[in-house]
């Protein structure tokens, strides 16, 4: 065991010196880091950059259709006629062209790239701040389906002291073979809540995984959690500030002013165009004589299409009409995001009230419990008493984890949706995107920086596997010993107690 744990070990320092980050950063996953792994490794993110290439090229294109064009041919030809002597000739010219005046189209063309490229970086940022979400949701979606895990196989845990405790009093006489039965039917719900909720939380861990791009098979241990920290920023201002600072709605006005510029570039076909041209040539002649000449051109030249039979108009007209989408979708989107700022604040509000409402009623639960059951073993309560107890304490503590989870979860959307941007940690991990290779391109070390490292007080997630494997042959063993014959035959009888 020792031998393996310092290969593991030897496996992170290689991949930890390989991507040029410190061998402890690591060993845990706090929400931070996660969030920091996604922003300079997730592969959708990738994508979404390779657009600023793109915008970065048709840039570059619209500002050299403004700029000096210069062309180079070699013409050798040879020709013979009837009653004249075979001629071959070679001609060789450089020619150059400069627009002067192109109607606005170059200008506009230009603006609209640039308006482009800007738009493709603020697209790469909301979408970093949107993983940024993705990244927090499913680290508390993990959270919380740990939680969960703990407190159904607590659950499963009292059900088998209870059906273990009726057992011994049915021994003994002082309890009906019905009870026996109902408790092994709840034992059994139990675990099927146990490995329902195991699953979860397996999901939930390869969610994560996906999301910062780590080794899907590598174990986690997540050492944040929740931590109730208020809001206090009232709705209208969450709205004043999503309308001033979502880039999306930025991304919007951006392509809104970009088919304005291609309206002026669509329109520029009403007008005439200007160019400069400069052209160096030589000729050579072979036959029949040899002779040769030198020239320089220079001039300028001017065209105007002065009817192309409704084609510019029907330009303009598509242009206009584009402009006019854009127009109507920065205004969508603006209610559009209104709505996910009041959705998200209505539901943060929500949560938090859960979150205070049910602290108490865990601790009620836990003593209705208490009682439920002390009453049972000395022969003064029913059976029902401690089922309803019995769900009443799982379904408390469900809520009040849920109360939690939700309540940061919704406040991270309503952060979101604002377009709160990353702060200076996560901005110089996502400046660190380039510098990382692709993924099938790594050592086989690199995809080991996750080892499992528990603090005190901590549980791995392998620590869920088999939980259910071990009741489940006890249920089986009791469910066997118990049949519905046998309950209607006591039934018969009347040794059923009420």
């Amino acid at each position: 065991m020792k031998e393996r744990r310092h290969g593991k070990t030897a496996a992170l320092l290689l991949g930890a010196m390989f991507l040029g980050v410190p061998y402890g950063w690591c060993a845990d996953l706090s929400l931070q880091d996660a969030i920091d792994m996604a922003l300079s490794k997730n592969t959708g993110l990738r994508i979404t950059q390779k657009d600023e290439i793109a915008s970065q090229a048709a840039l570059d294109e619209a500002k050299g259709q403004n700029g000096i064009s210069v062309s180079a041919s070699d013409r050798l030809s040879s020709s013979k006629k009837n009653g004249q002597e075979q001629s071959s000739s070679n001609s060789l010219g450089i020619d150059g062209s400069l627009p002067l005046y192109t109607g606005g189209a170059n200008e506009a063309n230009i603006k609209k790239s640039d308006l482009g490229l800007q738009a493709s970086k603020l697209t790469t940022e909301r979408e970093r701040e949107n993983l940024k979400l993705d990244v927090i949701k499913a680290y508390y979606d993990a959270l919380e389906a740990r939680r969960t895990v703990d407190v159904r196989q607590e659950t499963v845990d009292k059900y088998q002291d209870h059906y273990t405790n009726v057992s011994q009093l049915y021994a003994a006489g002082s309890k009906a073979r019905i009870d026996v039965i109902r408790s092994s039917v709840e034992l059994s719900n139990a675990q099927q809540d146990l490995i329902k909720a195991q699953n979860t939380y397996e999901v939930d861990l390869a969610s994560l995984r996906n999301y910062i791009n780590m080794d899907r098979n590598e174990p986690l241990t997540l050492t944040s959690d929740f931590s109730y920290d208020r809001f206090d920023i009232d709705m209208d201002s969450c709205i004043d500030y999503a309308y001033r600072n979502r880039k999306d709605l930025l991304v919007d006005q951006y392509k809104y002013d970009q088919q304005d510029q291609a309206v002026k570039a669509a329109k520029a076909g009403y007008l005439p165009t200007l160019k400069a041209n400069l052209g160096v040539s030589g000729d050579n002649d072979f036959q029949p004589s040899s002779d040769s000449s030198r020239g320089v051109s220079g001039g300028l030249t001017l065209s105007w299409n002065i009817f192309d039979s409704g084609v510019t108009r029907a330009q303009v007209t598509a242009a206009e009409n584009q402009r006019d989408i854009a127009r109507l979708t920065l205004d969508k989107d603006k209610e559009d995001i209104d709505l996910s700022v009041r959705q998200a604040y209505y539901n943060m509000r929500e949560a938090e009230k859960r979150f205070n409402s049910t602290g108490d009623a865990v601790k009620q639960a836990e003593e209705d419990y208490f009682i439920a059951r002390e009453k049972y073993r000395a022969g003064e309560g029913l059976m029902l008493d401690i089922i309803d107890a019995q769900e009443a304490l799982s379904t408390a503590r469900l809520n009040y984890i849920s109360a939690e989870y939700d309540y940061a979860r919704y406040k991270a959307t309503v952060e979101n949706a604002m377009g709160i941007g990353l702060n200076d940690r996560e901005q110089a991990a996502a400046a660190l995107m380039d510098k990382y290779a692709p993924v099938d391109a790594l050592p086989a070390a690199a995809g080991s920086l996750q080892e499992i490292v528990e603090p005190q007080g901590a549980k791995a997630d392998t620590d869920t596997k088999g939980l259910a494997g071990k009741t489940a042959g006890q249920q089986q063993a009791a469910a066997a010993k118990v049949s519905a014959e046998d309950v209607a035959h006591e039934l018969a009888e009347g040794n059923v107690s009420q």
